[in-house]
């Protein structure tokens, strides 16, 4: 086990009607105006802005308000955001959403106190100082309720980049399961193909005897596993709905990748498609993230049997561990299908055509990329080919 750090600061508030209670949360970071950001019509038709912002006011707090994040959030909103909040000093940032959301947030909170363009921050620059943000999240799927992390598109060449800082995790997040039961089955199937590429990029590891995490890994695959046909059956099973959001901060605040070496191609190669494409980021790692599996089992064919055997239940075979290995990339693309999601580009909306864009977007140029196994451009390419013609 390597050495390692862990800190995750966040509180969380979980369970039915919790959202009443932002208000009090809120006022323990914020002595001015707070910033209400959201994004399209959900959070509105619903009624939950209204009662985040009932709780606001009954806890004596101002607010100014900020609506219309895209899924794959934009850089042009973030700008608009930053220049909201310093003509209102605002010094508290409520995102009420989803990933998209939230990561717009945290650009925003960290772009506020910077002198520079907040860009700078997703092409390399650490943030150091952001202000305090809070969640009402509204969709299981990024973890970013729980993270440090934000992932933004910038506008001009739908160039798609991400940051990471402790100063960037919420002081709390709000999570009630039943906002997530509104949601159609197909972003129910998204968020939970997100939380297990997540929890993936951890798993397939170089470091060796790191049982505890390892294990902790499997759990929230196999409860993904279980608990994602339930929902999808019955979009109002609320243990379902609860499991899964859960699961979704546990696979991403941190915990399931400590003390081993991480990868993270898979959600390089899909930002691409998401980038170009403008589909959604689950759907993308379904296609993208078997394919890469593919490509690479072979670097470390028992890991890939590991998963196999303890996620999704496979017979191992000891004469012919690759036949397992392959096995278990089949359950999975088979699980991703069965949910409901693409598997192909032709079923996401991509073009084949266009890998040679997707790769030189993708900027490794001569370099490579990754910590699992490092793959070149032509690696890349390969694995979107894959990806362009892949069945069950």
């Amino acid at each position: 086990m390597d050495n390692f750090n862990f800190y995750s600061p966040t509180e969380f508030v979980f369970g039915k009607g919790r959202e009443s209670e932002c208000g009090e949360y809120v006022k323990k970071y914020s002595k001015g105006k707070v910033l209400i950001h959201y994004g399209g019509g959900s959070a509105v038709k619903s009624g939950l802005l209204d009662r985040v912002k009932k709780s606001l006011t009954d806890s004596g707090i101002s607010f100014t308000e900020l609506g219309g994040v895209q899924p794959n959030p934009r850089d042009t909103l973030v700008y608009k955001g930053i220049e909201l909040c310093r003509k209102e000093n605002v010094d508290f940032i409520l995102a009420v959403g989803g990933g998209s959301v939230i990561d717009s947030a945290k650009a925003i909170a960290a772009g506020v106190p910077y002198e520079g363009d907040f860009w700078d921050f997703y092409s390399g620059k650490h943030v150091e100082e952001a202000l305090p943000i809070g969640v009402v999240l509204t969709i299981a799927a990024a973890g970013s309720e729980g993270s440090g992390d934000s992932v933004i598109t910038k506008e001009d060449g739908l160039i798609k980049r991400g940051t990471g800082s402790d100063v960037l995790r919420a002081k709390f997040s709000v999570l009630d399961p039943e906002l997530t039961q509104t949601l159609p089955a197909y972003q129910t199937a998204c968020g939970a193909t997100d939380i297990m590429a997540h929890v993936f990029e951890r798993y397939f590891t170089n470091t060796k005897e790191v049982e505890i995490t390892d294990r902790l890994c499997e759990a929230v695959l196999i409860t993904m596993v279980k608990e994602t046909p339930r929902v999808i059956a019955d979009p109002n099973n609320y243990e379902a709905r609860a499991n899964i959001m859960w699961a979704g901060m546990v696979a991403h605040n941190g915990l399931v990748g400590v003390g081993r070496s991480q990868d993270w191609n898979s959600h390089g190669i899909e930002h691409e498609l998401s980038a170009l494409y403008d589909c959604a980021h689950g759907a993308g790692l379904a296609v993208i993230m078997p394919s890469w599996m593919e490509f690479v089992y072979k670097h470390d064919v028992m890991r890939f049997c590991q998963m196999a055997t303890r996620v999704f239940g496979c017979q191992m075979n000891f004469e012919d561990p690759e036949s397992t290995a392959l096995e278990g990339i089949r359950c999975f693309r088979r699980f991703l299908h069965g949910i409901g999601m693409p598997i192909n580009f032709e079923e996401l909306g991509a073009k084949e055509e266009d890998i040679p864009v997707l790769v030189k977007k993708l900027g490794i140029g001569d370099g490579k990329r990754g910590g699992f196994v490092s793959l070149s451009s032509d690696d890349v390419a390969e694995i979107y080919k894959i990806a362009a013609k892949a069945s069950l």
